[in-house]
């Protein structure tokens, strides 16, 4: 198998970071904003006033998932293709982003399928040969599919209703566990590739 290139090892350590940073940062420079009824979106909307700032932590969200997608070269090539196209999703809500009245429906598909891509691409990745990294092999790869999938229909089932008043709450919940699984996993598997080289050194 092909390793984890140390790209993708840096960008994993910047995901979780940057992910949490973003609406910590952004939400703190709004007076009156309420993370855990509004959701990140609305920092990033036309009318908020860390609309550039939130828009910026998206787009570096995105660009580090591709790069994730690209240079985790361990993950089989399904895996690695829906992580990109839910970077590149990343990119589509942010170019169209959500106004704090209404919602914007090109908004809401890429931000959809950003969160089923990022729920989705344990299973993606799976290899089931017997020399792969018990990480990625189906029992942990299932196990970390339906984890994730129980989460984003969770949030995306409050997200629907008109009357939810923990919105922003889930959607943090569930933002911070999809980037830092991918994150844990890519590191591990790099820590891992890297003490087998000692070894047969």
């Amino acid at each position: 198998m092909k390793p984890i290139v140390r790209i993708a090892f840096v960008a994993a350590i910047i995901g979780p970071i940057q992910s949490v940073a973003g609406w910590l940062i952004a939400g703190s420079l709004w007076p009156g904003y309420d993370p855990i009824r509004q959701t990140i979106s609305d920092l990033a909307a036309p009318e908020s006033p860390v609309n550039a700032i939130m828009s910026g932590f998206f787009i570096l969200g995105g660009t580090l998932t591709i790069i994730a997608g690209i240079f985790a070269r361990t993950f089989a090539l399904p895996g690695r293709i829906a992580l990109v196209l839910a970077g590149l999703c990343t990119y589509g809500l942010t170019i169209f982003p959500t106004p704090l009245i209404g919602y914007s429906v090109p908004h809401r598909i890429f931000a959809i399928s950003s969160f089923v891509l990022s729920a989705g691409w344990p299973l993606l990745t799976m290899r089931i040969r017997r020399d792969a990294p018990w990480l990625i092999r189906p029992p942990m790869a299932i196990a970390m599919t339906a984890l994730q999938t129980v989460l984003a229909v969770w949030f995306l089932m409050t997200w629907t209703l008109p009357d939810a008043t923990n919105v922003g709450f889930w959607e943090r919940v569930v933002a911070t566990e999809q980037s830092l699984l991918l994150s844990l996993t890519v590191i591990a598997l790099y820590v891992r590739q890297g003490r087998q080289r000692k070894l047969s050194a």
